[in-house]
């Protein structure tokens, strides 16, 4: 029978070594929501802000709030400020990083269970699975659509590959610094990587979350992109990706 699940402490950060998971949460134009976001992660892990060239108060809020932040300028893109954030995580040492929205769409209080799946399972790539029937019609459609297309693509079912609150640990970890997709192309990216590395995935189910606040994103230009990456997932799935084996699973 499996044991109780373990709980994380609240992050304290009098604590001087590195921990194994850290929050990198991506932020462009968040000044409005992002200190909630903020405090309710940091009851669980330290967190990382990549504020992507923002021309509002997204940086001082963060950093008011209790996250340290890294500011690039000008504005790349949601990937390339992952990416950032990820590889400012492998040179603190973490063995895992859990992503989560700005804007308020991702539930901090879900933190734990990502963190507990990893450390009873072992998966290095941990996807937040939404109820896509809470979704708004537009939006439902979408992912449904995006859900079919993708799992064509890479021969299997993905449940949720556009989800961004995710964990990420080693050894797939290092292997995304080496992306250069720059949009959200990147976090369907790495879920091709993980099943060419033939590397487990796991799923937590999560809050389905709505606000009234635009998105930055062009449909256009999503979609453009979204088919041009399921496009590539479906030539190299089948080419099996040799990692290089740094860093360990285990929290």
């Amino acid at each position: 029978m499996r044991g109780a699940r373990p709980s994380l402490r609240p992050y304290d950060a009098s604590v001087s070594d590195p921990p194994s998971v850290m929050a990198v949460i991506p932020a462009y134009q968040a000044a409005r929501t992002l200190e909630a976001v903020v405090r309710a992660t940091r009851e669980h892990l330290p967190v990382l802000i990549v504020d992507d060239g923002s021309s509002d108060d997204t940086g001082p809020v963060a950093h008011a709030a209790g996250a340290q932040v890294l500011r690039q300028q000008p504005n790349q893109g949601k990937g390339a400020a992952l990416r950032r954030g990820l590889a400012h995580a492998v040179g603190e040492g973490v063995q895992a990083v859990l992503t989560l929205d700005a804007d308020g769409q991702h539930d901090p209080a879900c933190a734990p269970a990502f963190v507990a799946a990893w450390r009873e399972r072992g998966a290095p790539l941990v996807i937040g699975r939404r109820d896509f029937a809470q979704m708004p019609l537009v939006r439902r459609i979408a992912n449904e659509l995006g859900t079919r297309t993708f799992s064509w693509a890479v021969g299997r079912h993905i449940e949720d590959n556009q989800s961004g609150y995710r964990l990420i640990a080693r050894p797939l970890l290092p292997h995304l610094l080496d992306s250069t997709e720059n949009g959200f192309e990147f976090e369907v990216e790495m879920i091709t990587d993980a099943i060419r590395a033939g590397l487990s995935i796991d799923w937590v189910p999560i809050p389905t979350i709505y606000e009234d606040a635009g998105s930055h994103i062009s449909p256009v230009s999503h979609v453009a992109n979204f088919l041009r990456v399921a496009r590539s997932a479906r030539r190299m799935v089948s080419v099996p990706l040799v990692l290089d084996g740094s860093g360990s699973d285990s929290a």
